[in-house]
């Protein structure tokens, strides 16, 4: 038996931008999955016989990276999946260092955040490694079209490429609120996509959002929180018009406000959670909560995919 474990994940900056190769800024957060392999007499997730489409990433794991005996899969996770905190990311990683440590390999973070990527993007079609890369790294990440110091590693898929970085960065507390809409990102990306294509108005608001996120890495660098809040209602809004924010998100972002440096929503969007950065947590928790959302409190600065809790 073996078990690893993946962390959650919120991008403060840049997400959709990133698809198309604009820069992202990615934190991985103390909230985990844990996924516990051993070999068995049938494949099964949970319980349950495993099968192609509740289980894409999983099915396509085993397609992939595992020539062995059937596998008895169960997982626990401190967040929900269709949150955008990356739970599709979580599983696929740690099921990667699972079968990889079953193997006798232990498993390399570049070799799981590459076939992760890999993984995701046969699963939901159209995608961009910042979810899996962070989950593989833990800690925090810059991703973008061009090479900056602090290099991790270089990802290529048909005419993009990304160059995922490590980055630097302070502690944060977040306040996470989950909607209780689970959205999948693949429709999502479709959608903004279409948007993207047609509408010169879309790839303004595009390289906007990486303007923003560009410079976001200075704020957080050098852990301006004014600055770092501003830019994330920015990026919030700009979000919205692409189409990607619902009233559930601009409701909670909206009302906590007033006790936060900035928010936003995270992730995909369509539903799924919005972040706070603030310094009065348990003050933003209480009106998530009167306004119908589910509070997290998470800290940044994590390890990424590893065997062990």
């Amino acid at each position: 038996m073996v078990t690893a474990s993946a962390p959650g994940k919120v991008i403060l900056l840049g997400e959709h931008a990133v698809v198309f190769g604009q820069t992202a800024i990615s934190v991985a957060v103390d909230l985990r999955l844990r996924c516990k392999v051993q070999v068995s007499d049938n494949y099964s997730l949970n319980g349950h016989l495993l099968s192609q489409r509740p289980h894409p990433y999983i099915c396509q794991a085993i397609r992939l990276h595992w020539n062995g005996k059937p596998l008895e899969i169960t997982t626990d996770s401190d967040f929900p999946s269709g949150s955008g905190l990356g739970s599709s990311a979580a599983v696929t990683t740690a099921f990667l260092a699972s079968i990889r440590h079953l193997k006798g390999i232990e498993p390399n973070e570049e070799w799981v955040a590459r076939n992760a990527f890999e993984i995701e993007s046969l699963a939901q079609g159209r995608a961009s490694p910042i979810d899996t890369s962070t989950s593989a790294h833990g800690e925090a990440i810059i991703i973008d079209s061009k090479r900056r110091e602090n290099l991790l590693w270089h990802i290529a898929r048909d005419t993009r490429e990304w160059y995922i970085h490590h980055c630097q960065a302070p502690g944060l507390t977040l306040v996470i609120g989950f909607t209780g809409i689970s959205a999948p990102t693949g429709p999502l990306v479709a959608k903004v996509k279409r948007y993207v294509d047609k509408s010169t108005f879309a790839r303004e608001i595009i390289s906007e959002i990486g303007d923003i996120a560009r410079e976001g890495i200075d704020r957080l660098r050098k852990n301006d929180k004014e600055g770092l809040g501003r830019l994330m209602l920015r990026d919030h809004k700009l979000l919205a018009i692409l189409g990607v924010s619902c009233k559930e998100l601009d409701k909670l972002v909206n009302a906590v406000l007033p006790f936060s440096y900035g928010a936003k929503l995270t992730g995909a969007g369509g539903g799924g959670s919005m972040i706070a950065l603030t310094d009065s947590p348990d003050q933003v928790v209480t009106i998530i909560k009167e306004k119908g959302g589910t509070p997290f409190i998470v800290r940044t600065g994590v390890p990424g995919a590893r065997i062990g809790d």
